[in-house]
């Protein structure tokens, strides 16, 4: 597996490219945003905010303009608001600073877990105009493929697995998530309001109140 390290403090990344390669990972490192979005094709991106020449952020944004490669977020900004922005433009996990290699690598793996083919009987998921295809991990409304990040994937194949029924916030942070949930609604509602904008009706995705969401049957 290939990870792409942006870091611009060789003091972090020259001990975190030490234990990544100890652990069988491949690293390539890069110091800018711009060396970043210039480096070949990468199983994951391990990316901090603060880079000399282009924002973090902006990083994020371009990286998953063009590619669904799994992001993590590694940054010491970790405020609410910058958890969310995160997640807003991509991101699949945000890892505040300082943490723990093994942290890291728990979330690395429960990341690529997340994108693995589901072993599922139904590989396409058919509701009105809406096609979700599990094995090749695309989603299409209408015949047009709508471009999702792999999290907003995971989040409408699970809502289209049941159309009509209502899914709460514990069950989809722990189905997509692989965890409990523990935080504010914020992390859930971000992917959510991103779905209903790319499938361009709001309705599609009602909102259940008390509970959680559900696909319009």
């Amino acid at each position: 597996m290939n990870v792409l390290l942006v870091e611009d403090e060789e003091a972090i990344a020259e001990p975190l490219v030490e234990g990544l390669e100890r652990e069988g990972f491949g690293v390539v490192h890069v110091a800018t945003g711009q060396a970043a979005l210039d480096a070949g094709d990468a199983d994951l991106v391990l990316l901090d905010l603060r880079l000399p020449d282009i924002d973090g952020f902006e990083v994020c944004r371009r990286l998953r303009e063009r590619s669904t490669v799994p992001i993590i977020v590694v940054s010491a900004r970790g405020e609410e608001v910058d958890r969310v922005v995160g997640l807003e433009l991509g991101a699949d996990d945000y890892l505040v600073k300082p943490y723990g290699l093994r942290e890291l690598i728990a979330r690395i793996h429960a990341v690529m877990r997340r994108l693995e083919p589901r072993a599922a009987e139904r590989e396409q998921l058919h509701v009105d105009g809406l096609q979700v295809d599990l094995r090749a991990r695309r989603a299409s409304l209408g015949g047009a493929e709508l471009r999702l990040t792999p999290r907003e994937f995971e989040m409408l194949a699970l809502l289209a697995s049941d159309p009509g029924a209502a899914f709460s916030r514990e069950r989809i942070f722990e189905q997509i998530w692989q965890t409990r949930w523990f935080g504010s609604p914020k992390t859930i509602d971000v992917h959510i309001a991103a779905l209903r904008r790319k499938l361009g009706d709001p309705g599609w995705i009602e909102t259940v109140r008390g509970i959680g969401f559900r696909l319009r049957a």
